[in-house]
């Protein structure tokens, strides 16, 4: 029931429109049935041995005008739903920007961006079947039967009984399409569908990798037998369902409709019970009463899949937005203090434990330590890209959480290691930090930056539109990110690992850029490198999620302890590099 909760919540705004696009589609449905009324009225009166032109006219009349209405109807039933749609469509991706606006920056990390992609795109336009053609789809199916069904029993219950024979066998049918056997061969079938996907994934992209070690039969073997896999339960799906599916469809199809329709009709005929031409309006609207039953047959994976949807949506709109308080604080200064924090990701369980640590004022504070001890958690915290679980984090003696979102990100910039380059120019790119400045500015930032010679040999230089056939390198973009930051001017940088993937020539030049980016500012730095931060004010080694080793460079190896044992370790690697 909570999809269905979940899309009539997503409907609201457009429910009034669709409830009169409804009821102009049950309109043109009753329209669409008087035609076969008249031709079944007209056929009798011709066969009558004293056919009554004047009455047959009438008749026939009488069909084009409902045909016409139909028409009408359903051409501003189908603009109204169809208006609706795009309302609809449009005002869900405006609200599903917004809320994506509040929720906290570190939700966008792993999955969550493609998905984010799949729902604002492809989920959103997957209820188009539901908004557009489901008025007209449902007004078919309810009122032209159950008119078609009024006008039958009007005229001979009996051959109304015969004329359902056929439809109650593929109603009886489709019900056991709805058993829990036949759902979970669904759900069996997607599963190994999306294991023969991640195969096929797994052996496009790493086919160079398999046949540089003359290893590509393994992923082939591995791709086959899950193809293999698949096909057997797609056979055993098709050899149980399939057949009930095609049947239902035979059932509903007009020649079986009329073959019932004639039979019973020959019978009353021999009987005496009926004329031949009484069999008229049954042959008629016997097969307009099973014709959008059939229709609804197929549109059942749309209804579905736009279900689906909308739970899907409903989710990422339920997805907890950044708390903000009601009054927001101004720091005093620009140190930061981490105090007794503990932080766990949603559903998972504490990766920081008990954290106390003093960054002051324009000191340089350096995260060490092996990979998952929480050093990019623990930065990430400081801009607020998730809030802690417990504990503070604090600037100038205010909780982060006190501060003015926007207030805070000028105050405090961040580079990290996988940089975002937007489609934009060069230009925009860099005045992302601050929109406002002048064309000098901008310069001027991507000089100390060191990225200022690299932006003049573009093919525009600074209007250069990137993403157009062209991509900047690792350090590149790191260094147009160093420009960005530059430009915002914060009092606060956090870097996390932003070297840890770069060549040697693109680390020197990002290190001269980082060194006018650091002057005079608190930092916090996420290192890989160690040799990058020798001359940090404090070096803090994080393990486990807790502070193990604390002090300067020279205090740490003189501690002997677990840095200085990476230190030798990193040092015996650099000796024996090429």
């Amino acid at each position: 029931m909570s999809d269905w909760r979940d899309l009539a919540a997503l409907l609201a705004p457009v429910r009034g429109r669709l409830l009169g696009a409804g009821a102009l589609q049950a309109l043109a449905a009753l329209c669409g049935v008087l035609p076969y009324i008249a031709m079944a009225q007209l056929g009798a009166l011709l066969l009558a041995s004293d056919v009554d032109a004047g009455r047959a006219w009438n008749v026939l009349w009488l069909a084009l005008a409902a045909l016409c209405l139909r028409q009408l109807t359903t051409a501003l039933g189908l603009h109204l739903t169809h208006l609706a749609d795009a309302d609809l469509q449009c005002q869900l991706r405006l609200r599903l920007a917004r809320h994506l606006s509040r929720v906290p920056l570190g939700w966008y990390a792993g999955s969550n961006a493609a998905k984010v992609n799949e729902i604002v795109q492809r989920d959103v336009a997957a209820l188009h079947r539901l908004v557009a053609h489901a008025p007209s789809d449902l007004a078919a199916v309810v009122v032209a039967p159950m008119a078609c069904l009024a006008w039958l029993l009007h005229t001979d219950w009996r051959m109304t009984a015969v004329t359902l024979v056929a439809p109650a066998l593929a109603w009886w049918r489709y019900r056991g399409m709805a058993a829990p056997a036949f759902r979970e061969g669904q759900a069996q079938l997607q599963r190994t569908g999306g294991e023969l996907a991640a195969a096929m994934v797994e052996l496009v992209q790493g086919m160079a990798v398999f046949k540089t070690y003359a290893q590509e039969a393994l992923p082939q073997a591995r791709f086959h037998a899950v193809a293999a896999r698949h096909a057997r339960q797609f056979l055993a799906w098709v050899r149980r369902w399939g057949g009930m599916g095609a049947l239902v469809d035979v059932l509903l199809s007009p020649p079986v409709v009329l073959a019932f329709v004639v039979s019973g009709a020959w019978l009353g005929a021999q009987t005496g019970a009926m004329a031949p031409a009484q069999m008229l309006p049954f042959a008629l609207l016997g097969m307009a009463l099973c014709a959008p039953v059939a229709a609804l047959g197929h549109g059942a994976d749309d209804l579905k899949g736009g279900l689906a949807a909308a739970h899907r949506i409903g989710a990422l709109l339920a997805e907890a937005p950044m708390p903000q308080a009601a009054t927001s604080l101004l720091p005093a200064g620009d140190d930061v203090r981490y105090e007794q924090v503990r932080f766990a990701y949603p559903g998972s369980a504490d990766v920081l434990h008990g954290i106390d640590l003093c960054l002051p004022a324009g000191s340089v504070t350096a995260l060490v330590g092996p990979s998952g001890g929480g050093k990019s958690t623990l930065a990430m915290l400081l801009p607020r890209l998730w809030d802690v679980t417990a504990g503070a984090v604090r600037i100038g003696g205010v909780d982060v959480r006190q501060i003015d979102p926007a207030m805070l990100y000028a105050r405090v910039g961040f580079v990290l290691q996988h940089t975002q380059v937007l489609r934009l120019s060069v230009r925009d790119n860099i005045r992302l930090g601050r929109p406002e400045a002048s064309d000098v500015q901008v310069e001027a930032a991507a000089r100390a930056a060191h990225i200022h010679a690299r932006i003049t040999a573009l093919p525009q230089g600074y209007d250069t539109l990137l993403g157009e056939g062209l991509a900047l390198s690792g350090g590149e973009a790191q260094r147009l990110a160093i420009a960005r930051t530059l430009l915002a001017d914060p009092r606060i940088v956090v870097l996390d690992e932003a070297m840890a993937a770069l060549d040697p020539e693109s680390e020197a030049q990002v290190q001269a850029g980082l060194s006018a980016l650091l002057a005079g500012r608190t930092v916090l730095v996420v290192a890989h490198r160690l040799q990058t931060i020798v001359q940090a004010d404090q070096i803090v080694l994080l393990d486990g999620g807790r502070i193990g080793e604390r002090g300067t460079h020279a205090q740490l190896l003189a501690a002997r302890g677990r840095y200085a044992a990476l230190w030798a370790a990193q040092s015996r690697v650099d000796e024996v590099a090429p």
